[in-house]
């Protein structure tokens, strides 16, 4: 077994590493001139089950050809199998055709990796989970809702607790985390989209008067819709909202939005290379996910079960 990465999430993949006690692949993965990707492997793979560790976040197009890069090194040095880890899937949100005549992204970034020569994926809380269809090999799709549930326990323990979706659509991400809290109380934030990037909070659907507030989102990207939900939260009652969200895309203004909003605490995982602006501030707080993507890799070497992990 082997761990490899380009250059996405170097601290993330570190401590995976050291999770593993494993020392990383030597190699080298930089740019020409004219900014075509370059890999070069100096250590013997020949036989080697080996995971390639890349988040295919900002910038998406550069990480996501280092990732392909990658595997077609791997393929050409005779590595017995190749899994592309990907603790965040960019392009996850085009999983479908929202109107005519538009790509569903997903699905061709899903053949890239599968033509490049990737054997299996292991992706970390996938947007929507039938994009484990897009791959024509197979595919792991981990959750980070025990790491949060353990978070959450540690820091709410004794509170009255009531997990909130900020959407209809994620209803069941919801639930199930609200399962790991000794079956919290669940709500579902009802909002109208007018324009991408935009939303309009129109209904709180359950009892959140005294209660404090868990918003558990996959993605937090411009932070319009987060915002506007914890400020709907507070106004119908809650003593407090926090959020909880997977994946710190986190464009734009988005940190600023956070810092200036009703949230008393953003929680995200290290899937995605944290910016300056994220550390900095106080409002935003990071839990990693090394020791969960660790062991689902060290049961794909040990050909044991990785669903077990979440029992």
């Amino acid at each position: 077994m082997k761990i490899m990465t380009g250059n996405s999430n170097l601290p993330l993949v570190r401590a995976i590493a050291g999770y593993l006690e494993m020392p990383l692949t030597n190699c080298s993965v930089r740019r020409f001139a004219d900014e075509e990707v370059f890999v070069e492997i100096h250590e013997n793979v020949r036989g080697e089950d080996v995971f390639v560790v890349q988040s295919t976040s900002y910038p998406a197009n550069d990480n996501l050809m280092e990732l392909l890069i990658c595997i077609d090194a791997l393929r050409r040095a005779s590595a017995r199998r190749i899994t592309a880890v990907l603790p965040y899937f960019g392009y996850a949100r085009q999983d479908r055709k929202p109107g005519p005549r538009t790509p569903i992204s997903a699905k061709l970034v899903a053949n890239l990796i599968t033509k490049a020569g990737a054997d299996r994926v292991l992706a970390v809380d996938l947007h929507a989970g039938q994009i484990q269809g897009f791959f024509d090999i197979p595919t792991d799709n981990l959750y980070a809702a025990p790491v949060m549930a353990a978070d959450i326990q540690a820091r709410y323990g004794g509170q009255d607790v009531m997990v909130v979706s900020p959407d209809v659509g994620g209803v069941v991400r919801a639930r199930a985390l609200a399962k790991r809290l000794d079956n919290a109380p669940l709500a579902i934030v009802d909002k109208r989209r007018d324009a991408p990037g935009q939303s309009e909070v129109m209904n709180i659907i359950g009892e959140v008067k005294g209660r404090a507030c868990i918003l558990i989102d996959d993605i937090i990207d411009s932070g319009g819709t987060l915002c506007n939900a914890a400020q709907a939260l507070m106004d119908a009652g809650a003593t407090s909202v926090s959020a909880y969200i997977t994946h710190g895309v986190l464009s734009g203004g988005a940190v600023a939005r956070v810092d200036k909003s009703a949230l008393k605490e953003l929680v995200i995982t290290d899937s995605i290379l944290p910016t300056e602006a994220a550390e900095q501030s106080g409002h935003i707080r990071i839990l990693t996910i090394a020791p969960l993507i660790g062991e689902a890799m060290r049961r794909i070497a040990d050909e044991s079960s990785v669903s077990s992990l979440f029992d």
